[in-house]
């Protein structure tokens, strides 16, 4: 098939589409990889825009659900590979001390890393609404010295606060509430950070439990995950368990900073 930019040209074999990749390549192009897995939201919307908003680039989707969706056309992606690449054999030890099932974000790293391979990727994009996946990527780009650049943007949300995922829709209508409160905590938490840790911990539990809700984990750290600094920029990340479903959210902070401080010679931002 010949190459359309724009068309989202659909690859199925990926001989095929290291092909594209090494002749893009070569020719001085920019090959930006947003690597999905078998759905389509908003979310991942964002990612394909902040990727074709690259200068020079071109976009390649890694995709493996069933269909491949008419959104790819719409917004202007060069190709699309429709299948799972192969990740059998590979191990990932992040060395991080985890929040999340580290077994899963070790398979979601082989994927990514598997994605910008097959591609010849110059670039990556993710989501922040997956923090712990994208510092696990970061490490592994790092440590396998791979000269791909990775790119975040900002977790999308509903107009109610709840960060959109595919889980989403897997929680059950009468539940609606209590995932609410999730992204509510850890924005009151996030208010709290000019008084510490503790206070953002607190702030954010004491939200959770005014809504009936126990968390499946609630943490401050680092931009690398790593134990939350006394004063500079840092992560809350939350979890709740409904109705089977994992619900992980996070958002930034100012630690020991505050929000009203930022900019005025007291701050991170200083």
């Amino acid at each position: 098939m010949a190459f359309e930019p724009g068309k989202a040209v659909v690859v199925t074999d990926a001989a095929h589409l290291a092909q594209y990749g090494r002749a893009l390549r070569k020719v001085g192009k920019k090959i930006v990889v947003v690597p999905l897995s078998t759905g389509l939201h908003a979310g991942h919307i964002a990612l394909i825009r902040a990727a074709k908003s690259m200068l020079g680039a071109t976009v390649f989707v890694t995709y493996a659900g069933e269909e491949v969706p008419e959104e790819f056309a719409r917004e202007g992606v060069d190709v699309v590979y429709h299948g799972a690449l192969d990740t059998a054999g590979v191990q990932v030890r992040t060395g991080m001390d985890h929040l999340e099932d580290a077994g899963e974000v070790a398979a979601q790293v082989a994927g990514v890393i598997a994605a910008a391979n097959a591609t010849h990727a110059t670039d990556v994009v993710l989501g922040e609404k997956d923090f712990e996946l994208l510092v696990a990527v970061q490490l592994a780009v790092t440590a396998l010295r791979m000269e791909v650049k990775l790119h975040s943007v900002p977790t999308v949300r509903t107009p109610d606060g709840l960060a959109i995922s595919l889980r989403n829709a897997r929680v059950p209508e009468e539940q609606r509430e209590a995932a609410l409160a999730l992204s509510a905590a850890l924005t009151a938490g996030a208010h709290a950070a000019e008084h510490g840790e503790a206070a953002v911990l607190d702030t954010a539990r004491g939200v959770l439990e005014a809504a009936g809700v126990e968390p499946a984990y609630l943490a401050v750290r680092d931009l690398a995950l790593r134990a939350a600094p006394e004063t500079g920029d840092a992560r809350l990340m939350g979890a709740v368990d409904l109705a089977g479903v994992r619900l992980a959210d996070n958002v930034g902070l100012p630690l020991g900073v505050g929000f009203k401080h930022i900019g005025d010679g007291e701050g991170p931002l200083r």
